[in-house]
């Protein structure tokens, strides 16, 4: 596993537990927004060692932990480290970009995975040109309903992102995911470093989507919106 960090401790990764969040490095999708860029690319700088002896001291404290990225499902080792850490007692929420429906589903048939949080992001006609690479979409839309039928909590959630997204996307958006039930919405913040620094400038005077807005649109679709 190359792993790029980690964050002892947080109350809002994995919803309704106390949880940590460890960070994968490697990504095979190019969102100019992207505010990991060091996770996109580059060599690991912690070990799997370090991870787990840390976990060894926080059992019986943490209840959960957060695989995120870069993307998770591309690392060769994922299901084995899902199913370590899950021998130890924690439960495991994956953040995946749900490129790699093959991996959900093993990790799914496996039982190592007990939350799922899918980026999606935006209308399938746009999806290349958010994410900056070309898509197979059979692969999203397979990944989207794997995760509606899973009988294990979900969450759909996008991010909102000036020149990239427009209304009328979150309608589509919400034909397509219609009868899921959870949709986050987080605003992208045009701040500190990024994948694309000349998106960055490209936009730095475009006005973002108004996000409650987006969500009355989306309420249409899902059981419950929120704003992150």
């Amino acid at each position: 596993m190359l792993l790029g960090g980690l964050q002892k401790l947080t109350l809002i990764d994995y919803p309704g537990k106390v949880a940590a969040t460890v960070f994968t490095v490697g990504c095979n999708f190019r969102c100019p927004f992207c505010h990991n860029p060091e996770l996109v690319e580059g060599p690991g700088s912690f070990s799997e060692e370090e991870f787990f002896q840390f976990l060894k001291k926080r059992q019986g404290k943490l209840e959960g932990i957060c695989i995120t990225g870069g993307e998770p499902t591309i690392q060769k080792d994922i299901l084995g480290f899902m199913s370590k850490i899950k021998k130890m007692g924690f439960l495991v929420k994956l953040d995946t970009n749900g490129s790699q429906p093959n991996v959900l589903k093993q990790a799914l048939d496996r039982g190592v995975v007990d939350f799922i949080a899918m980026d999606i992001k935006n209308s399938l006609e746009k999806y290349n040109k958010t994410n900056g690479v070309k898509t197979d979409l059979n692969k999203i839309k397979l990944s989207v309903n794997l995760i509606k039928n899973s009988k294990k909590p979900y969450e759909f959630r996008t991010t909102v992102v000036p020149s990239l997204h427009k209304l009328e996307d979150f309608d589509k958006i919400g034909i397509w995911l219609k009868g899921s039930e959870n949709y986050a919405l987080q605003e992208f913040r045009n701040e500190g470093k990024i994948l694309d620094d000349n998106f960055g400038e490209k936009i730095k005077n475009e006005k973002s989507l108004d996000l409650k807005e987006v969500k009355k649109i989306m309420k249409k679709y899902f059981k419950k919106v929120i704003i992150k």
